[in-house]
């Protein structure tokens, strides 16, 4: 695909990076790509890769994780990416279990952990430093820079180059691409083995599906790369000749987008409920007058889009006229200062998104491609489809994939994306599969009556209460989610007589609440147990959820002054909640709110 594409971009350029010294994206050509491949892939070889052996990957997002996997691919090996949040002993685990001789990292941070990783793993044997900021330590003689891991490439000798073209030659949709560990909300993480063959069925199905121009089309590269969602859409991106722009930062990504005004970007449901919240900020400071005329606005654009475009439909011509007006006064100013204004479509996963929110999102003009998957399915497995998609669905299965709903309303899934297997598991792969080989995703789900299917819980996170009723706390914490106040919520409640919620504030809004209500505190953990504080989130939370069925509603809560984190093991690499640790570490908290 490299070469292939190189010969039919030329100098076209494949993926932009930001220079922070300069404050300038900067472009690299197909063919400055393919040749950074191919130097990569000999010395790969020269270090002593041999095919489906491991490369593992614990960066950020930059050029080289491109570079890196398609030089591991072209010696039939296979890519292994590491979050780069994760701590020493997560790295090490991955290291071992996929007995990955070569690690490569970005930062001077994962430098230092993999040092101390090397100093008791016998599998690791090399390491390779991406950013040449990176101050290698004193007594480290075998560290290899990027630079000179090109020109080992570079220098390759004749024979090293007859042997990466007999790797080439011999290569097989069936050979291992890639292993994603997966974050493991319980237990430790699992490799997902992914062949060429998923991801080349992946591609050939959004082909299909998607409607996209390679010409105009820019994606933004958001979510980590070692996130199954954001690799599978790059790699996908890549074989269109989308280009690509990285974010290298993920705490830029507000000033980011703003700079790139990607067409397209992938995200988390997270990303869309703080914009939501800003947007619905700015709107509640407004004048009556200006607040009546945005009403207005998002009637019309729910109308409109919603009520006839959802459905291929062309809108009246006064509700048409109407929606230009508000698009061009209203709406396309709001796109503009998110950085959305080029938008062709966003696809969003990974988590609920309320029904709320992708209604007002649609209402705005911001097409909002709700999906469902899993690193077991290479990513997507349905999606929106461009007319008739039903909101507080995920979508209708891509092409060639088949769904059904199983025992205990699990959603289980057949077709040429699911995985072959748990690396080194073979008793945890036999029981992913059924007996007949469908694929079970642990999510529970239903089947609308126009086909789309309805994700209800992750079956693992249903409780039960102890008067027997079912709870599916994911529900509730998406609902919660909207609030501008609100930043975290874990729903607590198994075999319990109601239901309670260990909530984190969002502190900066929290805090600019206080001062305009001139609520006095000296510390954010004496603001969080001020009754003014606590009585007025509790009437934002029964606002939310007075839809919920009683039982289901939270009855009690507990502000904490500090945010779940990855570093204490409360939330997962790719920011999902570990309910048992959060039981755990706030066992006091939670038996306060049953006594």
């Amino acid at each position: 695909m490299v070469n292939a594409n190189a010969s039919r971009f030329g100098d076209r350029a494949v993926y932009f990076h930001k220079d922070y010294a300069t404050n300038r994206w900067e472009g690299t050509k197909w063919t400055d790509f393919q040749r950074d491949v191919e130097s990569v892939s000999l010395a790969f070889e020269i270090l002593g890769l041999k095919p489906q052996e491991c490369v593992a990957v614990f960066a950020q997002n930059m050029p080289n994780n491109l570079v890196t996997d398609f030089a591991t691919f072209r010696n039939r090996a296979i890519s292994v990416p590491i979050y780069a949040t994760s701590s020493k002993s997560e790295v090490d685990y991955i290291v071992s279990d996929a007995n990955a001789h070569i690690l490569c990292v970005g930062s001077q941070e994962h430098y230092d952990i993999a040092r101390e990783v090397s100093r008791g793993n016998a599998t690791l044997q090399q390491i390779i430093t991406y950013s040449p900021d990176i101050k290698l330590q004193e007594d480290d003689s075998s560290t290899i820079t990027w630079q000179n891991l090109l020109r080992l490439g570079e220098a390759a000798s004749d024979a090293c180059r007859r042997e990466l073209k007999r790797r080439e030659d011999s290569a097989s949709s069936a050979d291992i691409a890639c292993l994603i560990y997966t974050s493991g909300t319980t237990g430790v993480p699992k490799g997902v083995i992914l062949t060429h063959h998923n991801f080349d069925a992946a591609i050939a199905m959004h082909e299909s599906r998607l409607e996209y121009d390679p010409e105009t089309d820019i994606s933004l590269c958001f979510l980590p790369l070692s996130h199954i969602f954001e690799r599978a859409w790059t790699y996908f991106s890549i074989s269109q000749g989308i280009r690509v722009y990285i974010n290298q930062n993920p705490k830029l990504i507000q000033e980011t987008i703003k700079e790139v005004r990607p067409t397209i970007m992938c995200s988390v449901p997270r990303f869309w409920e703080k914009v939501y919240t800003a947007v619905q900020e700015n709107i509640a400071q407004m004048s009556f007058l200006q607040r009546t005329l945005v009403h207005r606005a998002l009637k019309i654009g729910y109308t409109r889009n919603l009520k006839y475009a959802r459905l291929g439909r062309k809108a009246p011509a006064l509700i048409e006229a109407q929606y230009r007006f508000f698009d061009a006064k209203v709406f396309s100013k709001v796109r503009r200062a998110i950085g959305v204004d080029r938008g062709n479509f966003f696809p969003t996963a990974g988590a609920p998104l309320s029904k709320n929110i992708t209604e007002f999102l649609h209402s705005i003009g911001i097409n909002i491609i709700i999906g469902y998957g899993l690193s077991e399915t290479t990513a997507t497995v349905t999606c929106f489809p461009k007319v008739g998609f039903e909101v507080g669905t995920v979508g209708t299965a891509l092409p060639e994939l088949r769904y059904k709903i199983g025992p205990n309303n699990e959603i289980l899934v057949k077709g040429d994306t699911v995985m072959q297997g748990y690396y080194n598991k073979p008793k945890e792969t036999a029981e992913a599969f059924t007996a007949d080989g469908w694929f079970r995703t642990g999510d529970a789900g239903l089947i609308s009556e126009n086909g789309s299917l309805i994700l209800t819980e992750r079956i693992k996170d249903l409780f039960k209460t102890s008067n027997g009723k079912y709870i599916a706390p994911q529900a509730l914490e998406s609902r919660l989610g909207e609030d501008r106040y609100i930043e975290q919520v874990a729903v607590i409640g198994d075999q319990r007589k109601y239901v309670t919620a260990i909530i984190i504030p969002a502190f900066e809004a929290l805090k600019e609440y206080a001062s305009k209500h001139k609520i006095q505190y000296r510390s954010v953990e004496e603001l969080v147990k001020n009754s003014e504080i606590v009585k007025m989130i509790e009437s934002r939370i029964n606002e939310l959820q007075k839809n919920f069925a009683s039982f289901e509603q939270i009855k009690r809560f507990t502000l904490l002054p500090k945010a779940f984190s990855m570093e204490t093991g409360e939330l997962t690499n790719t920011l999902k909640i570990r309910r048992s640790i959060i039981n755990k570490l706030y066992s006091r908290e939670i038996e306060a709110m049953y006594a």
